[in-house]
C-alpha cells in the first residue's frame, strides 16, 4: 500500500519563497510507487490543495483532510517543508500531535525552543569541544542599555533577530555607532534580537539526520562569500558564495565535526534532518556553534542535496528513509 503524504508548503514569513522552491524539490524526488502526495499551500488567507491551475480547495482544519472529486482524502503523515513559521517554530508541530499525525521534523517543543537562538546556544554550550560565541539578548519591549551592550561585548558584533531564518534581518556592525541601526532592523523582524561577538574564521555547515534508527552525519559543505557574512542574496543566488562539499578539512577535524554534530543532534532530541552551522576559527582548531536549522533548505542549490550526494546517496532514497523514520 502506498503511502498518502501531505507536502505543506508556504509559510507566513519572507521565507515562503524558498519553501515553495524547497517542496518542488522534495515532490520531484518523492517515490511515486512509494507514496501519493498531495501539496499543502499555507498562505495568510488560508490553507489549499491545489490540484490543477487556479483551482483551489480548502483544507478542513478540524481532521486536516482535503475534499476532493467526491472524496474525502486523510493523510499517513505529513512532510513539512515550510521554513519560518508556522513550520519551523514548532506551531504546526503542535496541531499535528494534537491530531496524532506524524509529521518529517523535531517535535513541537525542540522546534520552538532551537527557533530561537539564544536559548539554543544555552543548552549546547556545555557540549564537549564545542564553542559559543560571547552575547547579549534583548527583548523589543524591554529596557536595554546601548552602553551595557557595548562594554560586555567586542567588536565587531552580528546583530539578529533571535527567531529568524535566511539572514533576514541580519547585520555585522563594525562601528559601534551603527548598533542602533542595526537593532532596528532586526526589531522589525522579530520582538527578541541576538546580539554576538563576530568570529573570525572558516564557515561550515553539516546535515544530520537519524536514519535506519541511528543518527547519521552527512559530509559537511564550507562555505566561502565576498560579502560581509553569508546573506539572504549569497544563500540563495548561484555564484555569489563558493559552497564546497565535501569541505576540504583533515581527518581529525572531520571526526571531531562529526562528534559534536551527532551530540548537538541528540542533546536537542532532534528528529528528521537539521542543518547545523559552525565557525571554524585558526588553524582547524575550535568549532564555533552558530545556529541549527530544523526544516533546512530543499531547494536545488540547497545544502541537504549537495550533502546527500556527497554521502552517495539519491535523494530519491534519502526521502524514502526519512519518511520510513518518522512517518514510518
Amino acid at each position: 500500500m502506498k503511502k498518502v503524504i501531505a507536502l505543506i508548503t508556504g509559510g507566513t514569513t519572507g521565507e515562503r519563497v524558498i519553501s515553495v522552491k524547497s517542496a518542488a524539490t522534495i515532490s520531484h524526488n518523492l517515490d511515486p510507487d512509494k507514496f501519493d502526495v498531495y501539496k499543502i499551500m499555507l498562505t495568510q488567507q488560508g490553507w489549499f490543495y491545489e490540484p490543477v491551475d487556479s483551482v483551489r480547495i480548502e483544507v478542513d482544519r478540524n481532521d486536516f483532510s482535503v475534499l476532493y472529486n467526491g472524496r474525502k482524502i486523510t493523510f499517513d503523515g505529513v512532510f513539512i517543508a515550510i521554513h519560518g513559521a508556522p513550520g519551523e517554530d514548532g506551531k504546526l508541530q503542535g496541531y499535528f500531535d494534537m491530531l496524532n499525525l506524524p509529521y518529517t521534523t523535531c517535535d513541537a517543543l525542540t522546534s520552538a525552543v532551537t527557533m530561537n537562538k539564544g536559548y539554543t546556544k544555552s543548552i549546547v554550550q556545555d557540549i564537549p569541544n564545542l564553542f559559543v560565541a560571547k552575547s547579549v539578548q534583548i527583548f523589543k519591549n524591554t529596557p536595554y542599555n546601548l552602553a551595557d551592550v557595548k562594554s560586555s561585548l567586542t567588536l565587531p558584533y552580528f546583530v539578529k533577530p533571535n527567531n529568524g531564518g535566511s539572514s533576514i534581518g541580519m547585520s555585522k556592525v563594525k562601528n559601534q555607532y551603527d548598533l542602533q541601526t542595526a537593532i532596528d532592523k532586526a526589531f522589525k523582524e522579530d520582538d527578541q534580537i541576538l546580539i554576538e561577538e563576530f568570529i573570525e574564521g572558516r564557515e561550515f555547515t553539516v546535515g544530520v539526520v537519524k536514519l535506519d534508527g541511528k543518527i547519521t552525519v552527512l559530509p559537511a559543505t564550507e562555505v566561502e562569500t565576498a560579502k560581509e557574512f553569508f546573506d539572504f542574496e549569497a544563500k540563495y543566488t548561484p555564484g555569489v558564495a563558493v559552497e564546497t562539499t565535501p569541505a576540504p578539512i583533515r581527518q581529525e577535524t572531520k571526526k571531531r565535526v562529526e562528534e559534536i554534530a551527532t551530540a548537538i543532534y541528540a542533546k536537542l532530541n532532534c528528529r528528521g534532518v537539521v542543518r547545523i552551522d559552525f565557525i571554524l576559527v585558526g588553524d582547524e582548531g575550535d568549532f564555533y556553534f552558530i545556529e541549527i536549522n530544523t526544516i533546512p533548505g530543499q531547494t536545488v542549490t540547497s545544502f541537504i542535496p549537495q550533502q546527500v550526494a556527497a554521502y552517495g546517496m539519491k535523494l530519491n532514497d534519502f526521502y524514502t528513509k526519512l519518511i520510513k523514520e518518522t512517518i514510518g
